[in-house]
């Protein structure tokens, strides 16, 4: 009885968790309409993520702390464009973050730009360019700090 209790409990603080996890979103499209209707700009983030040491240190670093977590779900939306190497991604999505890439001018990973998505009258879609950055070393905090300016472009 105390197994299935015990059971039951870590699978309950397991969902507890995984509802709190910050959102990151691959279709460019959905995000852009998610963007606008919360009145936040988004967060494009540009990844190795199964080849890019400082993608991967970046992430640990800052992309993955609760300060992080805390900033992102108020202020941005979150959306991951990854160019792997090992890791098996839709076409679909391969040919849209290609076409990020270059609108961009990406030329190193990771790289970060804050875009504002605006609606024209024909329906579609512009992304109005904030600024850039990458890996800054100083942790969470100095990292957010040059977020937080970008950010404040809009």
């Amino acid at each position: 009885m105390k197994k299935i209790a015990l059971l039951l409990i870590v699978i309950l603080f397991s969902f507890t968790a995984n509802a709190q996890e910050l959102t990151w979103h691959t279709d460019m499209a959905k995000a852009s309409e998610l963007s606008i209707k919360e009145k936040k700009p988004m967060l494009l983030f540009f990844t190795g993520s199964d080849w890019c040491g400082w993608c991967i240190r970046l992430q640990k670093e800052v992309l993955q702390t609760p300060e992080f977590e805390k900033w992102a779900k108020e202020n941005v939306v979150l959306v991951e464009l990854d160019f792997p190497r090992r890791t098996p991604q839709d076409e679909t999505i391969k040919a849209q973050n290609y076409q990020m890439q270059n609108m961009f001018q990406v030329r190193g990973y990771p790289t970060i730009w804050f875009v504002s998505p605006e609606k024209t009258d024909e329906g579609k879609m512009n992304l109005k360019g904030l600024g850039s950055t990458g890996y800054v070393a100083g942790g969470p905090t100095k990292w957010l700090d040059g977020a937080s300016k970008i950010v404040a472009n809009k």
